[in-house]
């Protein structure tokens, strides 16, 4: 069997439309070493979200056996899909559901992972709660938008601030279109979006003091998200102006191909503006981490073999670019497996076939995006 390597891929790779491409065969069965173990090897660490269902359901859960074999073979870091969020903890303003992060994190535990919390403040209004967005903010409409936001974080963070590494402490505040942070209802309330977020970062150090506090976006490398990575240099620059505490960004990498050209051309076009904002990042003394990595192939063909060679490559020449920076460690996929990949429901391909964004198809089987991701860790300089 050929073996696959990034670099011959990339120069093989022919149109992302219709063409037909020359690929080698690619292994379905993985290593039984998995993922983690290759990036421990450089001293980094692989993992991926999951989620709760009832026991034995079938779900990207830790509750599936099946999902659950995927997990333990190449993770070493989970984090919740959605079990953190506000709309999952809080049915209402006094009320907490933790259970099923709690259940999460133990499962984590016990086989020896770590685990991320996402996320202590996703500013978008329509990922609040009902309850707050129709919340009476009364007469001092800042004083209460705080102390709702103070006793959540603090709440959180005392529970499982010593047990959860790192925090997605705000999520996408920036907006992508205008690259100026979005107004909800709770900013609307306090009075100013750069206050409540600058606040969300003090209050989680001073109740997780000892875990990584990050800012994790969506922007991304492809044409079109130039405003957006603008707007995060500015919110980071602003952050380290006025000494918030934010540790790191989180680079959620959602990336994805449209049609016509070919991954290299697509990759020559992107790289260098990519790294200027990578560079810009770390410049400031931010660590990065990967935060939801998957490859979106609403575009490409319908042909497995072809398709898969095509989202290798594209992942490959992505990885190479982060994994070559130090201040990189963490890299956690958004979904082990395409069968229950968000991108089937949220961005569904007109064929009808399921996305193959993640390391394994819907039967569980390895698909060349996992040797690439394999790959892409051996290939990576060594941390200290």
């Amino acid at each position: 069997m050929t073996e696959f390597t990034r670099r011959n891929m990339l120069a093989a790779a022919g149109a992302l439309g219709g063409a037909t491409l020359a690929l080698p065969a690619l292994a379905t069965q993985a290593p039984a070493s998995g993922l983690n173990a290759a990036a421990k090897a450089k001293g980094m660490r692989f993992g991926s979200c999951t989620s709760w269902a009832a026991p034995g359901a079938d779900a990207g859960s830790f509750n599936n056996p099946a999902y659950a074999a995927l997990l333990e073979r190449d993770c070493g870091i989970l984090v919740a899909e959605n079990e953190m969020k506000w709309q999952a903890l809080r049915p209402d303003a006094k009320t907490f559901n933790v259970e099923r992060f709690a259940d999460m994190l133990d499962f984590a535990e016990a086989k020896g992972m770590a685990m991320r919390g996402h996320t202590l403040l996703w500013h978008k209004t329509q990922y609040f709660p009902k309850w707050l967005n129709q919340h009476d903010f009364g007469a001092t409409p800042a004083r209460e938008a705080e102390r709702i936001l103070t006793q959540h974080i603090k709440t959180v963070c005392k529970l499982y601030g010593d047990r959860v590494t790192s925090f997605d402490v705000v999520n996408e505040t920036v907006d992508e279109k205008t690259g100026k942070q979005r107004e909800s209802s709770l900013s609307k309330a306090w009075g100013s979006a750069d206050a409540m977020v600058d606040h969300a970062f003090h209050t989680a150090r001073a109740h997780a003091p000892k875990a990584e506090l990050v800012y994790n976006d969506y922007m991304s490398w492809e044409p079109g998200n130039e405003r957006h990575r603008a707007g995060v240099l500015t919110l980071l620059e602003g952050f380290r102006k006025r000494g918030v505490p934010c540790d790191a960004l989180g680079v959620q990498s959602h990336i994805g191909l449209t049609a016509g050209g070919t991954v290299g051309a697509l990759v020559s076009k992107q790289e260098k503006p990519w790294r200027a904002f990578l560079d810009a990042v770390v410049a400031m003394g931010y660590r990065l981490v990967v935060t939801e990595f998957d490859v979106n192939d609403k575009a490409l063909p319908t042909d497995t073999k072809i398709r898969d060679g095509i989202v290798a490559n594209y992942a490959a020449a992505y990885l190479d670019i982060l994994f070559s920076y130090p201040q990189l460690k963490d890299v956690l996929a958004w979904g082990m497996s395409d069968k229950y990949t968000w991108l089937n429901g949220f961005t569904p391909r007109a064929d009808k076939t399921r996305q193959r964004a993640t390391p394994y198809d819907d039967g569980f089987k390895s698909k060349a995006l996992y040797t690439a991701i394999r790959q892409a860790f051996e290939a990576a300089p060594m941390r200290s």
